[in-house]
């Protein structure tokens, strides 16, 4: 009877390690998708010096089809970000004002910059049911665009 309690103890420490190990697997991959997805997004914005209209849409909407990429259901943006293409991420335009002066003069100039935040993916339901988890976000910055 002490060896089948062994062998039973022994087959839930395996199962829970291939469990676990294959949750880490599962986050990386996806981590890598909303990470190239955030960086696809600012690349668009500044292709097109942060002005995107569909044409941006269309790219950035091809480019997560391509690497399957999907945010989740209970991806919250935050106060002041909008969702963008298919709610895939979100987006704020950020206004900052600086003072250049150069031999004596001072000149006054309005720029603006995009921040992009993308949600990394984690639809494990019996895990996410008990950690309660929801999503984790990547964030990033275009550069700077002149208004």
């Amino acid at each position: 009877m002490r060896d089948a309690m062994g062998g039973t103890v022994a087959l839930v420490i395996i199962t829970v390690f291939i469990v676990i190990a294959l949750g880490y697997m599962a986050f990386n991959v996806n981590y890598t998708k909303a990470f190239r997805m955030k960086n696809k997004i600012i690349a668009v914005y500044e292709d097109y010096d942060g002005k995107c209209d569909s044409k941006c849409d269309e790219i950035i909407g091809n480019y997560a089809d391509s690497l399957g990429y999907t945010a989740n259901n209970n991806f919250n943006c935050g106060a002041g970000y909008y969702k963008g293409y298919k709610n895939l991420y979100c987006y704020k335009q950020v206004s900052t004002n600086t003072n250049i002066s150069g031999d004596g003069v001072v000149e006054d100039s309005k720029k603006y910059y995009y921040k992009i935040i993308t949600s990394i993916n984690i639809e494990i339901p019996i895990i996410n049911n008990m950690l309660g988890l929801s999503a984790f976000s990547i964030t990033g910055d275009t550069r700077s665009f002149k208004e």
